[in-house]
């Protein structure tokens, strides 16, 4: 089938993006989003992008990065973040993880049957980290070459009683009969601020789609990653290679301007490597001295080393001979 016709982007000219239409959930319509950055010398490839929570794509770099090297690169902005948010909407709410499963899939086929793409990778970042390989579990798209996981949302942070069987339990009940309350838990703007450029950081990016803050977090939402965590402790069956990037530390103390600027100060990184291979059958667990959260927003020189890792990896496990010529 055909491109649908350019339209303008907020990351500028050289993106198409398209939003396409899902079935409408209690609070009304439902659409989601897909941005389309296209390559100078296509080598037949593409990439899939799924962002994290209380996020959406603005990571022009990362997307040039993978365009420079010959892949057509996509990234979703799923249902209530960034592109896709709508005003009847609470951002980012969904009551199953699974919900997502259906812009994945139209996204997917656009990418295969449409653009006609047989050699695709999947890569996501924080929740969409935990999204991504319980989709690939589900769906086992033959398309998939691989899986690129940037500090992937695989457990939950935090003192011990938080991950007991009891707070599962009441999680449960909870999350069944007040879905929509939201959690009281205190986030300073801290990570926000050492990523924005008006704030410090290096990146400009639409704060009413990823605020300094972060966004509230229900318990029905709460109670949706949780069994996507109990699933993937579980064992998930992916079986094409696996990347997981994280930071080398994470830190949860009091805050300076260099501990924000390089440890993950949102998950426990221990954990994301503790679990890393409950992914699949072929799992490579990079961990990035210096980096922060989103690795790929770290440090120029610890993000240059972060995608030193990820070209390494690809050239090892990932590219046919016949792409590094």
């Amino acid at each position: 089938m055909p491109l649908e016709p350019l339209q303008a982007d907020v990351l500028g000219p050289d993106y198409r993006v398209e939003t396409f239409s899902l079935p409408p959930d209690d609070e009304g319509p439902v659409v989601a989003t897909l941005v389309t950055l296209e390559p100078a010398r296509p080598n037949g490839c593409a990439v899939l992008h799924v962002h994290g929570f209380a996020d959406y794509f603005f990571h022009d770099e990362y997307a040039r990065w993978w365009a420079d090297r010959g892949y057509t690169f996509y990234a979703i902005d799923l249902r209530k973040y960034g592109r896709s948010l709508r005003e009847h909407q609470t951002p980012h709410y969904v009551s199953d993880l699974a919900e997502y499963f259906g812009e994945i899939d139209l996204a997917w086929w656009r990418i295969t049957q449409r653009d006609g793409f047989t050699d695709v990778i999947a890569s996501g970042h924080s929740t969409g980290g935990l999204t991504l390989p319980l989709w690939v579990h589900e769906r086992r798209p033959p398309e998939l070459r691989a899986l690129v996981l940037n500090s992937p949302w695989f457990d939950m942070q935090g003192a011990a009683w938080l991950r007991s069987p009891a707070t599962r339990v009441a999680l449960e009940r909870l999350g069944a009969r007040r879905p929509m309350q939201p959690i009281p838990r205190k986030v300073d703007d801290v990570y926000g601020r050492t990523l924005h450029r008006e704030h410090g950081g290096e990146w400009d990016y639409d704060l009413d789609w990823k605020p300094l803050q972060s966004r509230p977090v229900y318990i029905g939402w709460l109670r949706a990653v949780r069994r996507g965590h109990a699933q993937l402790h579980a064992g998930l069956d992916v079986a094409c290679p696996t990347l997981v990037l994280s930071s080398a530390r994470s830190w949860f103390g009091p805050q300076t301007d260099e501990t924000a600027t390089t440890h993950d100060i949102v998950l426990d990184v221990q954990q994301i490597r503790k679990w890393a291979s409950s992914v699949g059958r072929h799992v490579t667990s990079v961990a990035v001295e210096g980096a922060i959260h989103d690795v790929v927003l770290s440090r120029p020189e610890v993000r240059a080393t972060a995608y030193a890792a990820l070209d390494t990896w690809l050239r090892a496990w990932v590219e046919p001979p016949s792409a590094l010529e």
